[in-house]
């Protein structure tokens, strides 16, 4: 990254958005219940999307070449998709559940 100030911003913003996903994923993994799980797969979706979006500006702005940040955007991608079909999953199992007590 070149060394400016918004430059260093946005690389300690990726730095925490881009951590924080595996350790909220670890946390929803202990969860005590399937709500949750949900909210804690939900916190792992917002942190993906965030470290997307610097990536994102990191290309459209030319901080750096497309081509040495689009396998980290497309991988960012990849994984809010997996987490978003767990989130649909795990949504779908809720609903699942109210229906069968009613």
């Amino acid at each position: 990254m070149p060394q400016t100030i918004s430059s260093l911003a946005i690389a300690r913003q990726i730095i925490r958005s881009g951590t924080s996903p595996s350790a909220n994923y670890r946390a929803a993994c202990l969860a005590k219940s399937d709500k949750d799980f949900l909210n804690k797969l939900k916190m792992v979706e917002e942190e993906i999307d965030e470290t997307s979006h610097w990536l994102s500006i990191i290309m459209d702005s030319g901080m750096l070449p497309q081509t040495r940040v689009q396998d980290l955007f497309d991988e960012s991608i990849a994984l809010r998709r997996i987490n978003a079909k767990a989130i649909l999953t795990t949504k779908s199992r809720l609903e699942a559940s109210n229906r069968g007590n009613l």
